[in-house]
């Protein structure tokens, strides 16, 4: 299956360290600019129907504000208790330079 990148906002929209919450066809995830690099992941924890995007990202990694797993941003791994599933992370794109560049990002297939 090829991958379909859907462009999703603007760089400079995403503020260092703050999870923003969008939906693509259907699927919640939370995009997360850290340490220079933006990362997708599913918005919703394994663990508990809560989105991840209300909680604190530390390390590359992002927390259930409800029970306090953590997940990494670029595996989906959880890297404690209580939550023990990983959760989906997706493929993105930066395209362009500058206050143009754009983030896209492909939830047709989990990297």
């Amino acid at each position: 299956m090829s991958e379909a990148f859907v462009r999703v906002c603007a760089l400079d929209e995403l503020e260092e360290d703050t999870p923003k919450r969008v939906e693509l066809d259907g699927t919640p995830v939370s995009l997360v600019r850290t340490d220079g690099d933006v990362f997708a992941i599913n918005d919703i924890c394994s663990h508990a129907n809560v989105s991840l995007s209300e909680g604190e990202v530390e390390d590359c990694t992002i927390e259930c504000w409800l029970h306090g797993s953590r997940f990494d941003l670029r595996t989906g791994k959880p890297s404690g208790l209580p939550a023990t599933r990983p959760v989906p992370v997706y493929p993105v794109k930066i395209e362009g330079d500058g206050p143009d560049a754009s983030v896209l990002v492909s939830v047709t297939q989990e990297s």
